[in-house]
């Protein structure tokens, strides 16, 4: 479908915004798919651009509506193993599963069908299916020593589950193939493996620390409206400074007379 020239101007600026904010700021990618939407529903791009935000914004229905009316609109099968995830978010593996098992899987590319098989392995492991979930992610792909860019999201998954079923050194031989192949930084297996490997990562910033710094720091104390420097202790010994005791001499305060204003002008103190 077509749109008026000024339209279709306004619709990109929301669609490349969506696709600007999606990974960062999910709501408000969310938030410039509705206007997307809202003034061209019947274009496909912007139906699938709506889904995924909804999606990343963990609204599987509301997703799942808008990836089934773009593929209507279009036939496309590449948003098959989304709208099967949809429906393990929604809480409905076993449709996920036969998701999985239909003919549309075999219209996939390469990269849609090991997608579809993560879908699956997680399915799986929703149902507590763990041994059938390993069993999934294991294919040609997994084997590969080649570098897709899906491998090292399979490999992880597979590290993953078979940390689940407690079989840890094959988990840790995984992840650290994840690693190998995770050029992108897309999963965390470097931190997973650090894990396994008994890798403690610690703070550099300890609160303690700047908690004393900060009890070591002169006090400022307020004195009727005149601020005094009370030097510390250690601070004085530090510079060769005698500490020495003040005396301050106050003269009693006279109370206002009924007739003196408590708003009135002070005298000449700012």
């Amino acid at each position: 479908m077509s749109l008026p020239k000024g339209l279709a101007e306004e619709v990109s600026k929301n669609l490349v915004m969506v696709a600007r904010l999606i990974d960062e700021d999910p709501e408000g990618a969310y938030g410039y798919a509705r206007v997307a939407l809202r003034l061209a529903s019947r274009v496909a791009a912007v139906r699938e651009a709506a889904g995924f935000a909804a999606y990343a914004n963990q609204k599987y229905s509301e997703a799942l509506a808008e990836f089934r009316a773009a593929r209507r609109m279009t036939g496309n099968v590449e948003l098959w193993p989304v709208m099967a995830d949809c429906e393990r978010g929604l809480g409905r593996p076993e449709k996920a599963l036969d998701m999985a098992g239909a003919p549309e899987v075999h219209k996939l590319d390469k990269a849609g069908q090991v997608e579809m098989r993560l879908v699956a392995a997680g399915a799986r492991r929703d149902m507590d299916q763990l041994d059938a979930a390993i069993v999934t992610l294991q294919s040609p792909e997994l084997a590969s020593n080649s570098v897709q860019p899906w491998t090292a999201r399979l490999r992880y998954a597979y590290a993953d589950a078979l940390l689940a079923a407690g079989r840890e050194d094959e988990a840790r031989e995984w992840f650290a193939k994840a690693v190998e192949s995770d050029k992108d930084g897309s999963t965390n297996a470097s931190d997973r493996l650090a894990e396994l490997d008994g890798v403690e990562f610690v703070d550099a910033f300890d609160e303690s620390e700047d908690e004393d710094e900060d009890t070591d720091e002169d006090a400022v104390v307020d004195v009727d409206g005149v601020d005094l420097v009370v030097l510390d202790d250690d601070d004085d010994e530090d510079k060769g400074v005698e500490s020495a005791s003040v005396e301050v001499e106050t003269e009693p305060v006279q109370a206002e007379s009924a007739g003196d204003s408590a708003d009135g002008p002070a005298d000449d103190l700012r």
